[in-house]
């Protein structure tokens, strides 16, 4: 029965670009083609991950500096979501949505530890990527698995953190890559993150223009002004 599965999931397949439906035979290729891709992305994501684990846990064995264990933590958290999201009703599998997709997520598994001196104090900068996480933790406990990757509607989140701005995971991210900057302050790590970063806001624009499809996110971004930094962005 698994042809009727898959045309069973193909039927409502809509083209996000297009916003038309697709025949049945071409809707069924693309679903198993999204089937395959999102199965090497969930093992990208996994061994990208075991890597940056490897190297923040035997800096931390080594220093005892906590920063990193942190936004390990919050990394770890892509990988539980990733792997229990629900499947979304509009994607925008775009190239655009794509590259920055793979610019915000490749850089915080590739960076470094580093033996420089901090620009503040491990109690300092543990605190400050402390907040981060906490609000990382609460924007992806209030998506739950309407959380993804690529942009794409997997419900309209407005609740917990998402009352204050549209992307508070972003913001989460942004706060915790700043502490391990200032604790890890290297060319290495400044590249990888600031280049994530700027992604992500990038990234921002480009999932509201999906979501934005639905008459109810319209809604939302009319009571909630700011994207990711409020006043700012």
């Amino acid at each position: 029965m698994k042809t009727a599965a898959i045309a069973e999931a193909a039927e409502p397949l809509v083209s996000a670009s297009r916003g038309i439906a697709l025949p049945q035979p071409q809707a069924e290729a693309v679903v198993r083609q999204h089937d395959y891709a999102d199965s090497a992305a969930r093992m990208i994501i996994v061994v990208l991950f075991s890597f940056m684990a490897v190297r923040i846990g035997a800096h931390f064995l080594e220093t005892g500096r906590l920063t990193g264990l942190l936004l390990l933590a919050s990394e770890a958290l892509v990988v539980v979501l990733t792997a229990f999201r629900r499947a979304p009703m509009v994607v925008d599998r775009s190239v655009r949505a794509r590259m920055l997709t793979t610019l915000a997520m490749m850089g915080p598994p590739l960076v470094a530890p580093a033996r420089v001196t901090p620009l503040m104090g491990d109690m300092m900068s543990a605190a400050i990527c402390a907040v981060g996480l906490l609000v990382v933790i609460g924007g992806k406990l209030s998506l739950g698995r309407s959380f993804g990757l690529i942009p794409a509607n997997r419900g309209i989140v407005s609740t917990g953190l998402y009352r204050v701005v549209r992307h508070p995971i972003y913001l989460g991210y942004l706060i915790t890559h700043v502490a391990f900057l200032a604790a890890n302050p290297t060319v290495w790590n400044m590249v990888l993150l600031v280049g994530a970063d700027l992604a992500q806001f990038a990234r921002a624009v480009c999932e509201e223009g999906t979501l934005a499809k639905d008459p109810a996110y319209r809604e939302y971004q009319t009571r909630v002004r700011w994207r990711i930094v409020p006043g700012i962005f």
